[in-house]
This record gives C-alpha cells, sequence and structure tokens, in this order.
C-alpha cells in the first residue's frame, strides 16, 4: 500500500532543521503484514529524543529510515497466528518487540529481548525482514520495528499493547515510550519507595514522567532539576517540592542543605554524560542513581569505584522502564484515570506530520516537552 512518511536519508544534518530539512515526507509503499505482524492505522504519534539523537547521529542507525517509535493506532489488519487482536482494536505501539522465548523474556525483562535488539540495530522487523520502499524500489529501514512517522505501520505482535478506545490517542501514545520509560524508571527500576526522597535531572517528558511516577509512588521530597526556567516551572505545577537549576556550581550543596546527605534516588534522563555526573553526586550513601537516557555511545563516565564500595553505591541503567508493557501500560493507564499520573499535561505541541521538522527544532533547543503528530 502506498502512504505518507517521515524520511531520514542522512544523520548530523545541521540545525535548525526547519531550513536544512533533514526529514523529507513523501509517499512510500508498505507490505503487507506477515506472521505474526499487524498492520496499524497510526492516529498519533510523539516527537521523543531517542528520535532527534538518531538526526543529529548521536544514536547511529541504518540509512535510509522512516522514523518514529512512540505511537497509538488502531488495528487494520492481521498477519496469520495473530488471533487477539481484532480491526478496529486501540493499541499503543512499543518500541522493543518482546519475543517471549529468549533468556531475558522468560525472566520477565521483555525491555532486553535478544532478537528484538538486535532487529532494531538492524532496522529490521523481528523476521530479519524490510516492508519498507521507496517507490523506485529502494529500500527503507524500520526504526525499532515501530516507523510510526507515517499513515500506517506494520509492526510485531510484541510491538503492540492493546488500550481502552477511549483513551485520546495523543495521550495513549505517550504511554509507550515517555511514560512507560519514565515512571518504570522510578516504580520498576529504581523502586522508589513511599517517604523516600527523589532528585529527577532533566525534565524533557521522559524526566517529567519520572517525576509523576515518584511522586505516585508516594516519595516525600521530589526535586526537579534542569537548566530551563520554565521546565522547572512545569515541574513545580505538577507536584515537584524543590527546584534547581542544573547548570549553578553550588546546586550539590543547595540539594544537600536542603535533604542532609543528598536524595534516596536520583533519575537522570537528560542524555548527558554531565547530568548523570550531577546525579551521582546528589545521591547519598547507600542511595541508588538511574539513567534512563541514551546519550552518544563514545561518551563515557568516570565514578571512583571505592567510593561504590565504601558507601553501597548503585549506578543502574533502565531500559524502557525495566517495563513489562502488556502488565505496565494498562496500570499506568489506571493512575492516569486516577488523576495520579497527569501525563496529558506534559503534551506541550500538536503538529501535522508536514511541521515535523519545525518540532524536531523545538525539542532540540528544549522549548518543547513532549509534541505529538496527530493523524
Amino acid at each position: 500500500m502506498k502512504m505518507r512518511a517521515a524520511v531520514l536519508d542522512r544523520m548530523q544534518m545541521p540545525v535548525p532543521y526547519a531550513q536544512t530539512r533533514p526529514v523529507s515526507v513523501e509517499t512510500v509503499e508498505l507490505g503487507d503484514p506477515g506472521p505474526g505482524e499487524v498492520l496499524v492505522r497510526i492516529t498519533a504519534a510523539g516527537l521523543c529524543h531517542s528520535d532527534l539523537s538518531i538526526i543529529n547521529g548521536d544514536r547511529p542507525r541504518p540509512m535510509p529510515m522512516v522514523l518514529g517509535h512512540e505511537a497509538a493506532g488502531v488495528v487494520e489488519a492481521c498477519g496469520p497466528g495473530v488471533a487477539d487482536l481484532a480491526r478496529g482494536d486501540a493499541v499503543a505501539l512499543v518500541f522493543v518487540p518482546s519475543c517471549g522465548h529468549c533468556l531475558p523474556c522468560q525472566e520477565g525483562r521483555p525491555a532486553l529481548c535478544e532478537p528484538g535488539a538486535a532487529a532494531n540495530g538492524a532496522g529490521t522487523l523481528v523476521g530479519g525482514h524490510r516492508l519498507l520502499a521507496r517507490p523506485d524500489g529502494q529500500v527503507l529501514n524500520h526504526q525499532v520495528g515501530v516507523s510510526c512517522f507515517a499513515e500506517y505501520a506494520v509492526v510485531n505482535r510484541g510491538s503492540l499493547v492493546k488500550v481502552a478506545p477511549d483513551l485520546p490517542p495523543d495521550v495513549a501514545a505517550v504511554f509507550g515510550c515517555a511514560v512507560l520509560t519514565g515512571v518504570g524508571a522510578a516504580l520498576n527500576s529504581a523502586a522508589v519507595r513511599l517517604g523516600q526522597t527523589v532528585a529527577i535531572v532533566g525534565l524533557g517528558g521522559v524526566g517529567l514522567s519520572a517525576l509523576l511516577g515518584a511522586m505516585a509512588a508516594g516519595a516525600r521530597e521530589v526535586v526537579a532539576v534542569d537548566v530551563l526556567p520554565a521546565k522547572l516551572d512545569l515541574a513545580m505545577s505538577l507536584g515537584a517540592t524543590r527546584a534547581l537549576r542544573a547548570d549553578d556550581p553550588d546546586t550539590v550543596a543547595q540539594l544537600r542543605a536542603m535533604i542532609p546527605g543528598g536524595v534516596d534516588v536520583a533519575i537522570e534522563a537528560a542524555s548527558s554524560v554531565a547530568a548523570l555526573d550531577l546525579a551521582w553526586k546528589l545521591t547519598r550513601r547507600g542511595g541508588t542513581t538511574v539513567t534512563c537516557s541514551l546519550p552518544n555511545p563514545a561518551h563515557r563516565l568516570e565514578v571512583p569505584v571505592v567510593q561504590m564500595t565504601a558507601e553501597e553505591r548503585t549506578l543502574k541503567g533502565s531500559y524502557l522502564g525495566s517495563a513489562v508493557p502488556v502488565r505496565d501500560i494498562p496500570r499506568f493507564v489506571d493512575l492516569y484515570r486516577a488523576g495520579r499520573l497527569p501525563v496529558d499535561r506534559l503534551i506541550t505541541h500538536r503538529l501535522s506530520l508536514d511541521q515535523i521538522n519545525e518540532g524536531f527544532d523545538r525539542l532540540a533547543s528544549g522549548e518543547a516537552v513532549r509534541q505529538v503528530i496527530v493523524f
């Protein structure tokens, strides 16, 4: 079938993207769903820093590629072997397809699915094939098995979670990445407990979701840390108890004056080694520092190993919020409906597919939190 889609041909184009136009919206061909695959009509798709990291070259991926990995949609058709979804079902798309058979999947860690990771890195679907092409036959790569900056997508069944049809599409979309990653980092990876103190470094869609997750867990102090005053103001309006500038040289001293010794948990979501270093320094003895961001693979963090031992410190990564999507998306949606995860307030812009380059300019400058393309 023919459809409109956003294609990236090469990385590291200079900003402003509104002028250089690294992403082109064009007509492409999409193949039919095969065994274990589903055709989804995309209704909304969020712009995430992980998309920007491909555009700017921080997250190298095979080119050319149809971009997009955070979305909601409606099932149009199911391939052979898919019996638990039907045409008309509302779904959220998840960027790590779970095979259900590899060791991480068997351990209940589908975010680390080995076939899913291999396919995502290669720009294919789980079966190792590609279903996207230009009219001249040039094959296009899939972004993490989703490629949702398009009118339609064919994805593996393991990339879909059924959601209620009355959930607004723009809200449903952010559950597939921002909410799953951020709230999951707080509730699953960091396992924030009632009465703990938490710092969130980096207040984009993922960081603010982590903030909401820490609050939902019952943290008594949630400290918001960023370089942009507008994001600190938003965090305070969402319920953060304190706000600190990440670029203030006295940030660590200020926090430790407020919370002696540092916080129990610090979560970094800024895709910056400097931000992760700050999160580490904000964490108390015996505390846990979690990173859920994806900086350039060449970047390195240096920490005193003796500090990890003598202070029993934990430094851990969190991918897709250490989530089990089929379990966590429904419970996070329930928290949203109960008013405990107001993730709709993270959506700062709604745009058309043709405005995608301007959207990435806003994301790169920090002007936007979550932008959603509405189809």
